[in-house]
């Protein structure tokens, strides 16, 4: 490890910091999102599908897309300014690894269904639909531990990092 700033070792502490809260932040909406909202919405489609749409209902999309985009830079910063400090950067690495996978399902998998789920406007809804709003609310659950999972990857190494400085 290359000898490290007090400078290095401060901006590496504020940017994993950052990251850590905005994970927190983002798990807090996903336990509201995943424990009140979605069962509003899958209780009773296709009436209750109305919850997500754009104009109509609740539309999280720029919250999400806002939320994600800033938690992803912080990040990719807070890797940036770790670089130097082995330990955490490997872990941190590995869990941006997994951060991106969950993100990529969520990209390939949640957000077209839930697209489609907004866009139903039919008075009744097949039992195929039915079963996919099940399975996505099931497979939900999967991707917010996964989520509070990462979190929490991150406080060793908020305890690592401060304990550079003594």
């Amino acid at each position: 490890m290359e000898s490290l700033t007090i400078t290095s070792i401060t901006r590496a502490e504020i940017w994993l910091c950052i990251t850590t809260l905005l994970y927190f932040l983002m798990n807090g909406a996903q336990i509201f999102e995943t424990f009140i909202f979605v069962p509003k919405w899958a209780s009773s489609p296709p009436d209750t599908l109305k919850l997500l749409q754009d104009g109509k209902g609740a539309s999280l999309k720029f919250f999400w897309i806002i939320l994600h985009s800033l938690h992803e830079i912080a990040f990719i910063l807070a890797i940036i300014f770790c670089w130097k400090i082995d330990p955490v950067r490997n872990w941190l690495l590995i869990l941006f690894i997994i951060h991106a996978a969950v993100r990529i399902w969520t990209l390939t998998f949640f957000a077209p269904n839930i697209i489609q789920f907004q866009n139903l406007t039919s008075l009744s809804v097949s039992e195929d639909i039915i079963n996919r709003i099940s399975l996505w609310k099931t497979l939900n659950y999967v991707r917010v531990a996964i989520y509070i999972a990462l979190s929490i990857g991150f406080i060793p190494l908020c305890i690592k990092l401060f304990s550079f400085r003594h």
